[in-house]
């Protein structure tokens, strides 16, 4: 798969918005002055992967798995550096559940790391581009590996093990589809569940370590993942897979 370069990228995002952009300047213009300006990026301190990822694992039981990324990290810094972390309003982002309100579309373990390397990176708008990018490069990534791969301390399911699966997909549905066919178990089983906390563990732990080199100044990813420069739409690479003439049935709860 082709990457793209940073180059490349910007030229493509900037061309598929300057008209638009250009026919709003005015209006935009006038709403920015009414909007109180960000400082990017936020400060950040770097944290350790493993406690990030069990602070992960317990806090899906709370806010499931956007919410419990983003927790996972902000808590932390709110204790270390205090704003603008202590004033985030974490427990909102419960509404990334189940693919965004039961919707299954994007993970919410990947929508909640795209809030987080975009307020901690700074948004593209800004001229800041290191979080779109880790963002995108961990949706890639998200698709292509075993998941879950983060074992927490106190499994509240799976204790002796558990089966991986490889998504190829970023979406909800599709990453707890296979898993709930490879595994055997239902939606509101218990072992779903904690199959689904430790892949928004696995996330907050590979979202840390990208952000921690960026903190080193040595991120220097290019973006791997981006389908409009290929095919002029947004998209990703394997809609046939389940839109095709085989859709895939879900395990029924044992009766």
């Amino acid at each position: 798969m082709k990457e793209i370069s940073r180059r490349e990228f910007l030229i493509g995002a900037g061309a598929f918005s300057a008209s638009f952009l250009l026919s709003k300047f005015f209006e935009i213009s006038s709403v920015q002055a009414k909007v109180k300006p960000q400082k990017w990026p936020w400060p950040y301190e770097k944290l350790d992967p493993e406690k990030t990822a069990e602070i992960a694992y317990n806090e899906w039981y709370r806010i499931f798995c956007g919410g419990a990324v983003i927790s996972s990290i902000f808590s932390q810094l709110a204790e270390k550096i205090g704003e603008p972390y202590a004033s985030f309003p974490i427990d909102a982002f419960i509404i990334m559940e189940g693919g965004v309100a039961g919707w299954g579309t994007i993970c919410g373990s990947l929508n909640g790391a795209a809030v987080v390397a975009n307020c901690i990176c700074g948004p593209r708008i800004a001229g800041l581009y290191d979080g779109h990018i880790i963002a995108s490069n961990l949706m890639k990534w998200y698709s292509e590996t075993e998941l879950p791969i983060y074992v927490p301390k106190n499994p509240r399911a799976n204790k002796k093990s558990i089966i991986k699966t490889v998504s190829e997909s970023p979406l909800c549905h599709i990453s707890v589809g296979k898993w709930m066919k490879a595994s055997g178990h239902a939606y509101r089983s218990p072992e779903r569940r904690d199959r689904c906390a430790r892949v928004t563990a696995s996330v907050a732990y590979e979202l840390v370590k990208k952000l921690n080199t960026w903190k080193d100044g040595e991120y220097d990813e290019e973006l791997e993942w981006y389908c409009p420069s290929d095919f002029g739409v947004t998209g990703q690479m394997n809609c046939m897979e389940c839109h095709g003439t085989e859709i895939p049935v879900a395990p029924q709860p044992k009766k």
